[in-house]
């Protein structure tokens, strides 16, 4: 009896973490009404880093050609390709006097290493204010541009934007892909709203290039060859200097994995980089994920044994009620509310999901980017 009151009342601390995460933290977002912003017309160097990207160029690259915007000049970053890459920009390129190609060759020092590549794109790029996106990435409207600039200001100089995922029909796992997108654009949006930002997307995402130059670039996590996105804004981040565009006209889509192995080498890749969070940053994120894995062993345990069972079930009532209203307003404003519908089953598969990458990422280190 002593292991089982032990049990429950760690699963009562459980439920009150929970809580305070989805209902005040991710409430922070949830119920977060935007400013409204003025136009903008500052000028602007879009940069698509590529490597070995040349169907998807040749599909996307037509919708930020077609923005609605007065100013802006695409920075195509081609990483040392081994297709046709290089020669699909410079067609590009010939009809469209905006496009600047940074060719990219593959050193020793620098082997395969995206952040290489990209820091030689934002040098090159001609404008103070940098918009960042991926070649497999295509903006949902064509007013991208101009949503996501109008944030920036004397004080904003990072914005941290939303890079969905295509919607597959009777796909599990692309509605598991894109709870898991979901989530992180939750938590990365919330965190910044409270005043503590601490990562955003390269899919979408916006800051000046002195930001860039005041961290020294990349170097400080140089040895990692992912985290151009999230490391940079870990460090470059602040409550003061970060703001949060979410209209549905700022979105980007990109075409998601279609096979469970490629989207697991995928976030084998993007969760290493956690290590290298600020320790504010990496307890919070943690403390989350590890009590969302004990809420769901405890609930388990304590309802199997029947201990406690009417206020165990309370307990879990009041929990999924607070997590429904954050994640379904939350998905509301980043159009995704068809994912609620089946909300318990996503959010178990992702944690069963992280622990595999967790466990997977102590035995050996995911070493590429692409």
């Amino acid at each position: 009896m002593i292991v089982l009151d032990i049990v429950f009342y760690s699963f009562v601390v459980i439920v009150c973490i929970q809580v305070v995460f989805y209902g005040i933290v991710f409430g922070s977002f949830a119920f977060y009404k935007p400013r409204q912003t003025t136009p903008s017309t500052l000028p602007v160097s879009v940069l698509i880093c590529a490597k070995n990207e040349a169907k998807n160029l040749a599909s996307f690259l037509p919708s930020i050609l077609n923005q609605n915007y007065p100013n802006f000049q695409i920075v195509l970053i081609n990483d040392a390709s081994s297709d046709n890459t290089l020669e699909l920009m410079e067609s590009f390129a010939e009809h469209h006097s905006n496009i600047k190609i940074v060719n990219v060759k593959n050193t020793e020092a620098f082997w395969g290493k995206k952040k290489y590549a990209l820091t030689l794109g934002i040098k090159s790029a001609t404008h103070e204010h940098l918009l960042l996106t991926d070649a497999d990435c295509q903006p949902v409207s064509k007013n991208w541009i101009s949503e996501m600039t109008a944030h920036f200001s004397e004080k904003n100089t990072i914005i941290l934007g939303y890079g969905a995922y295509d919607k597959v029909k009777n796909s599990v796992l692309n509605k598991v892909i894109r709870y898991e997108t979901l989530l992180t654009a939750i938590q990365y949006f919330s965190f910044a709203k409270i005043g503590i930002p601490f990562m955003g997307v390269g899919r979408n995402l916006a800051y000046k290039r002195s930001e860039f130059f005041k961290t020294n670039g990349f170097i400080n996590h140089i040895d990692i060859r992912s985290g151009d996105d999230d490391l940079f804004i870990n460090e470059a981040a602040t409550s003061e200097n970060t703001t949060l565009c979410f209209t549905q006209d700022s979105f980007t889509s990109s075409i998601p994995k279609t096979s469970l192995n490629n989207w697991y080498r995928q976030k084998r890749r993007h969760v290493s980089t956690a290590k290298k969070y600020k320790p504010l940053h990496k307890y919070l994120l943690g403390l989350f994920y590890s009590s969302q894995l004990l809420f769901w062993l405890f609930s388990i345990v304590l309802l199997a044994i029947g201990f406690y069972w009417q206020f165990v079930v309370a307990l879990i009532l009041l929990r999924f009620v607070i997590q429904f209203f954050a994640i379904g307003f939350s998905a509301k404003k980043l159009n995704e509310f068809d994912l609620l519908i089946i909300l318990p089953f996503l959010e178990l598969s992702l944690i069963v999901f992280q622990f595999t990458i967790f466990i997977a990422n102590l035995i050996s280190k995911p070493n590429y980017w692409k």
